[in-house]
């Protein structure tokens, strides 16, 4: 288990020019049923009616700080310079975990700091992080059950209103992190990782990549639950064995899958967020080159 914060690198981040029209992304785990989304995007026209406010989920199953973490960082990229996401999958709601903001790829980042935006900062490398405590910038009065409202839709409204990201608070050097994105390699040749991401469809997201197959991938198989995985297809209907097979493919996010055609993987193999996966390669142990 790795430590539970991650260090921010010496170096500076990018100064990122923000405007009025600034993409304002959201993505929490309050469903839309209920009154908590609307009143979000209520807070940030009210500061800033030419925001462009984007829904990437509020599907999250409830408290899943892992999902959040993987549906973050599936598309971020995606997004243009300047953009700020803000994302509520927050549990620790009024305790003591601390309400940040995150400079990094040139866009910025608001919510907890329980691990969600972890994964982004470990795969860019580069990254500098805020406390947020100026309270001029938050909702009052301010309500310790809804930061979402209160806390992170103006402060988001305000950064795209101009705010710089040290007005907000002060520089901190860690945050909280997830298990790490990188699996580890044994002295036997095999590789650990785990599960990091199931969808709605029970595909099962590894935190192995291509790089970590073999050049030809079906030398490559994945045991979970002492199952073993040995087929690799490029798509799903491919005609390679039989429909309620598992294989591993390559998902659409960068990471190697297990799935079954037609089925739920996860309910195949009774995996969970977090769950050891081995990965075994052929004997000649050649790799893929990193694109």
């Amino acid at each position: 288990m790795p430590d539970p914060v991650a260090t921010a690198p010496g170096s500076d981040t990018v100064s990122i020019a923000m405007s009025a029209q600034s993409i304002i992304t959201l993505l929490t785990d309050f469903g839309t049923q209920d009154y908590f989304v609307g009143a979000m995007k209520g807070v940030i026209l009210s500061a800033n009616p030419a925001a462009q406010i984007v829904d990437l989920t509020h599907d999250i199953p409830p408290q899943n700080i892992h999902a959040g973490a993987f549906n973050l960082l599936a598309v971020y990229r995606d997004f243009p310079r300047g953009t700020i996401h803000v994302a509520v999958v927050d549990p620790g709601v009024g305790s003591n975990r601390r309400p940040i903001l995150i400079e990094c790829a040139n866009q910025l980042f608001v919510g907890p700091d329980n691990g969600i935006f972890s994964w982004i900062c470990e795969r860019e490398g580069n990254w500098r992080a805020y406390h947020l405590t100026n309270e001029k910038f938050f909702l009052q009065p301010n309500s310790k059950t809804f930061h979402g409202r209160d806390v992170f839709a103006p402060v988001a409204a305000a950064l795209a209103n101009g705010a710089k990201p040290e007005e907000v608070g002060p520089v901190i050097d860690t945050i909280v992190e997830l298990e790490s994105l990188n699996p580890m390699t044994t002295n036997d040749g095999k590789i650990e990782g785990c599960i990091i991401h199931i969808d709605r469809f029970g595909n099962c997201v590894t935190n192995f990549t291509a790089n970590h197959l073999c050049a030809d991938n079906r030398a490559s198989w994945l045991r979970v639950n002492q199952i073993e995985i040995n087929s690799f297809r490029e798509f799903f209907s491919e005609d390679s064995g039989t429909e309620n097979d598992l294989f591993m493919f390559l998902g659409s996010a960068g990471f190697i899958e297990i799935a079954v055609r037609n089925a739920s993987a996860a309910n195949v193999l009774n995996a969970h967020d977090g769950q050891s996966v081995v990965l075994v390669t052929g004997a000649t142990h050649q790799k893929i080159t990193s694109s």
